[in-house]
């Protein structure tokens, strides 16, 4: 029935609660690290199979959905940044991946890849681990200052569509996996240096 959902949640707040800050931030830092790790794996498999012209065709990084978003470059830079500024955007990049991510699961179906069954269940391991990382990093920035709160609204507008042909479908599916490398090590970075 509809009141288990209900109670998880309540018994999940519950538990959160007593759980310090930093132990809070050790746990996302582990989620974290995992979801770089295996999207980084990810990018690799597909960059694998990609044709030295497929490379030269793929949009730049400055093309991501999430580029506008202004971050720190460097650990220093993340080092002059608030703890909850810093966490707020660490739950933007987060936030801005939760469409894109969909596409990419619906589109591994279709990906002309040999290894077309491992990377669907990678994707949807970076699914899980996303929502359980943004889940994590909600309970986290109540815990801090309310500007933690805030997120900023990226909308991915790169539609469902990732191709026709063979070359498309990897050009496509790698570049959006790229900018989710990227983004997910800037999202690790800020963890650690909240952490």
């Amino acid at each position: 029935n509809g009141r288990k959902p209900f109670i998880t949640v309540l018994y999940v707040v519950a538990v959160c609660s007593g759980v310090p800050v930093s132990d809070l931030l050790d746990r996302a830092s582990q989620h974290s690290d995992k979801l770089h790790s295996l999207s980084t794996t990810l990018t690799h498999e597909i960059d694998s199979h990609l044709t030295p012209i497929g490379r030269m065709l793929m949009p730049r990084p400055s093309a991501c959905h999430t580029s506008s978003l202004q971050t720190p470059s460097d650990k220093e830079q993340a080092l002059q940044v608030s703890e909850s500024e810093l966490l707020s955007l660490a739950r933007s990049l987060l936030q801005a991946w939760v469409d894109p991510l969909v596409v990419l699961s619906s589109s591994a179906n279709t990906l002309p890849h040999p290894a077309q069954s491992k990377i669907i269940n990678k994707i949807q391991e970076l699914q899980e681990h996303s929502k359980n990382l943004g889940d994590g990093l909600n309970i986290l920035s109540g815990k801090m200052d309310p500007a933690a709160q805030t997120i900023s609204s990226l909308p991915y507008r790169g539609g469902n569509d990732i191709g026709q042909d063979k070359t498309s479908k990897l050009i496509k599916f790698q570049f959006l996996l790229s900018c989710f490398r990227r983004d997910s090590h800037k999202i690790d970075s800020f963890l650690k240096v909240l952490r």
